[in-house]
Parts: structure tokens; sequence; C-alpha cells
């Protein structure tokens, strides 16, 4: 006895098994907002989506690393400013003892005054840190002394390209030679503006380095920024769903889906139907 295939029940299961599985990977997609969750939906375009991912996280972090490098700078600045403001007044205070209209215990109290500022501008080093570093002490830094470096950029080979290099000179009262005036007479006070006029000129040369060093921080992160927006615009072309055409694509095999179930319904219908109708009988022939 032979039975005989439904081949109409097989065609339609056949194409029931590939609608429905296309149905449930547009699913997927639909429910992740991905275009490829898998290395099987686009394998070459998953390895690049992936290497633009990396980078674009990379360039995050530099871009944070941008903005706390420039707070740090802000604040060295800030200390180095308050600096200036106090040499400009020992200026005014030396200029005052080295006139002869000034008598000698007037010269005294602009002593102290002067000891006073001296102490202040030690204090404004010793207490300008950041992140547990000294920034005006001349000893902060990684590398030499009061040298810092900040990366730019997400390349592991960055030969001065993808680095700034911040210098932050020493401006401790010492090395400014103003922690030990003497404007005690006429010729020690000009004497003692001799290295004010020094220590003034240092610091506006710091001053100026630090708001070189922010500019050009500043111009890297809108770089920076810019580069971020690219590099995720472009695995998003590649990685992200166009929901529109892929829920256009699930609605039509949704529709196949049930179309087809109801035809594999129909088709072992038939075929049972077949099994069950009596065989014809030529007239005349036995039963």
């Amino acid at each position: 006895m032979k039975i005989k295939t439904n081949v109409s029940a097989l065609n339609a299961h056949r194409n029931l098994s590939d609608t429905q599985r296309a149905a449930s990977d547009s699913m997927a997609k639909l429910s992740s907002g991905f275009r490829i969750n898998r290395a099987s939906d686009d394998a070459a375009g998953l390895g690049i989506a992936n290497q633009m991912r990396a980078t674009t996280r990379a360039l995050t972090q530099v871009s944070r690393n941008a903005e706390q490098a420039n707070s740090m700078l802000q604040i060295a600045e800030g200390s180095t400013a308050g600096i200036q403001k106090m040499l400009e007044r020992m200026k005014e205070l030396a200029t005052q003892a080295g006139s002869d209209t000034v008598d000698d215990d007037s010269r005294g109290r602009i002593q102290k005054e002067v000891d006073a500022l001296a102490e202040e501008i030690q204090r404004t080093v010793d207490t300008t840190v950041f992140a547990g570093t000294k920034l005006l002490g001349g000893t902060g830094g990684a590398g030499s002394a009061g040298s810092f470096t900040f990366l730019i950029g997400s390349s592991a080979d960055y030969a001065g390209q993808d680095k700034i290099d911040v210098t932050i000179a020493d401006l401790s009262a010492a090395t400014l030679t103003v922690d030990a005036l003497d404007v005690s007479t006429v010729d020690s006070a000009r004497t003692a503006l001799t290295n004010i006029d020094t220590a003034i000129s240092s610091v506006n040369e710091q001053l100026g380095d630090l708001g070189a060093y922010q500019n050009r921080i500043e111009n890297a992160q809108s770089n920076l920024k810019t580069a971020i927006q690219n590099f995720s615009a472009a695995e998003s072309v590649i990685r992200d769903l166009d929901m529109a055409e892929e829920m256009t694509k699930f609605s039509k095999n949704n529709i196949l889906s049930q179309a087809g179930t109801a035809m594999l319904a129909r088709a072992a219908s038939a075929c049972r139907t077949r099994r069950t109708t009596p065989a014809l009988r030529w007239p005349g022939t036995a039963r």
C-alpha cells in the first residue's frame, strides 16, 4: 500500500515557515530599533558599526577629559590672577615706602602688610589644588615638574597630534623673590620694587600662557563634539532601523502568515476529504 504525498500541504507549510521566520525577524528588529541585531543580519555592517561605536565612546571620554583639563586651568588662572593683584598691591606699597615723605613708623606698618601679602601668595600656591595635585608650586604633573599632558584624541599612537602639553610655572613667593622683601628704608624699598616688577612680569606671562592653553582646549572640544556627532550619525546609518520600512515588511509578513495558515489547513482538509470519499466503481462490478 502506498500513501499519497500531500504536495500542496508541504508547499503551504514551507511558505508559512519562511513567512513566520521573516515576521519574527521583523519583530526582533522593531523591538530593538536596530537593523543589525546579530552578525547574520549583516556581518560586515556589524563590524563597521561596532568600530564606530568604540571610537565614539573613546572620543566622548576624551571630550570629558578636555572639560576637566579646562576646569583645572581655570582654577590655576583664578589663583594666578589673585597673585597678580597681590603683587600690584606690593608694588604700590614699595613705591610708597620709597618716598622720603614717609617716616620710619609708616614704613614699619608698610613692611608688615608686605610680609602679610608674601605669606598670602605662598598660601595661595600651597592651596591651589586640583584632584590632589598642586598646580602652582612647580611640582605637579605626571612627567617633569609643572608639566601636564592632556589627551585630545583617541589614537593609540599620539605622536604629538593627539595631546596638549601644558607647563605651569612655580609661582611660590621664594621663586618670585618676594618672600623676604625689605621696605624699611628708601633704598631697600627701591630694590624691592625691582624684584616685584620681575615677579609681575613672570606672573603676567603665566596668565597669558594659561589663556592660550584654555583657548586651544576649547577649540579641541569643539572639534571633538563635531567628530562625535559625525561618528554617531555614521553608525546610525549602518545599525539603526528604518521603522516605517520594517513595519511595512512586518505587516505584509503577518498577513501572509495568516493566509498561509488558512491555506495549510485547507490543503490538509482536502487531503482528508479525498481519503474518506468512497472509490468510484464501474456499473455491474461486484461490491
